[in-house]
């Protein structure tokens, strides 16, 4: 039987731009379309989650408006309880702008709006959902307060903590690192919070243990193409992704954060969870959008095969 996901975190909507190269300072260029699309890290990780069998419930905050109605409209059809998300009388739902080029890479800038209001008495107020879950899933897109906050909750109620340091703040405290199970940055965000300045295996696992070195339990980073390196006391491992054509890398780390989680959740060890990650995010980089282009957990049956009846 699956143990409870506690999804911590942001909604956004997202605002995507298609468009054959992302401008540098300065430039202008032509976009090919604009879709908008429900998103925002927490969100993406709770709907990924959810798609691949989690019992997933959400913590979080929307606006009183249109987009906020659809975020909680997608999480419910990921099968995500959204019951004790909060709504703001005050701010807009967040919002997102993102620019994918034709290789499929892409930048992004956040507007977080209610997602603000996701603060540490909110959350304090919900402890009886930190006692139900048996892991908590974290990001940066909310007040850091507010993560500090969940992931102590966390570990006093005895929980395991996946903070996916995203985006990646100038540093990550040691009070916060020592209530982290498993830290998952990708490799920009590994070498923005470590100090190491290239994106090589060995660079990263110095970033790492750098990171480790400041209490995280395991780093796992998400190295796109080349897949997972997870690094803890005494082992490290890199994971290899299945090689596929990217489409869209916008939601790729959190369906690679929310796979992780509902794979733990339900007993899988951690290389086998790591594989079933990768799987998940290979599929979703072949498609466009955010929450749209995350997998149910039927598609990973040709992935994964024997390990999906762990």
């Amino acid at each position: 039987m699956s143990k409870g996901i506690l999804v911590v975190g942001s909604l956004n909507m997202d605002m995507s731009v298609n468009l054959e190269k992302i401008p540098t300072v300065g430039e202008t260029v032509l976009g090919n379309d604009l879709s908008y699309r429900a998103g925002g890290k927490g969100a993406n990780q709770a709907c990924a989650a959810g798609l691949l069998g989690g019992e997933v419930r959400m913590l979080g905050c929307v606006g009183k408006d249109e987009f906020g109605e659809k975020q909680i409209e997608n999480l419910k059809k990921a099968g995500v309880d959204t019951s004790y998300l909060k709504k703001s009388d005050d701010q807009p739902t967040g919002t997102a702008i993102i620019c994918v080029d034709s290789h499929g890479d892409n930048n992004i800038v956040v507007i977080p709006g209610a997602n603000k209001e996701c603060d540490a008495e909110y959350l304090k107020r919900q402890r009886e959902l930190f006692e139900w879950c048996d892991y908590v899933v974290l990001q940066m897109e909310i007040p850091y307060d507010s993560v500090l906050c969940a992931a102590m909750m966390a570990k006093e109620a005895g929980k395991t903590v996946i903070l996916n340091p995203a985006p990646a703040p100038d540093e990550l405290p040691e009070e916060l690192c020592r209530n982290v199970d498993y830290l998952t940055p990708n490799e920009t965000e590994l070498m923005k919070l470590s100090g190491v300045t290239d994106c090589s295996v060995s660079s990263m696992k110095k970033g790492a243990m750098i990171l480790l070195e400041k209490g995280a339990g395991c780093v796992i980073v998400t190295l796109g193409e080349k897949g997972a390196l997870l690094v803890k006391k005494g082992e490290e491992c890199l994971y290899p992704a299945k090689k596929v054509k990217a489409v869209d890398t916008t939601a790729a780390g959190d369906c690679f954060n929310g796979a992780f989680a509902a794979a733990l959740a339900e007993g899988m060890k951690e290389g086998a969870a790591l594989g079933f990650a990768n799987a998940a995010s290979a599929i979703a980089v072949t498609r466009k959008g955010a929450q749209e282009s995350l997998p149910a957990r039927e598609e990973l049956k040709d992935y994964l095969g024997d390990v999906l009846a762990v």
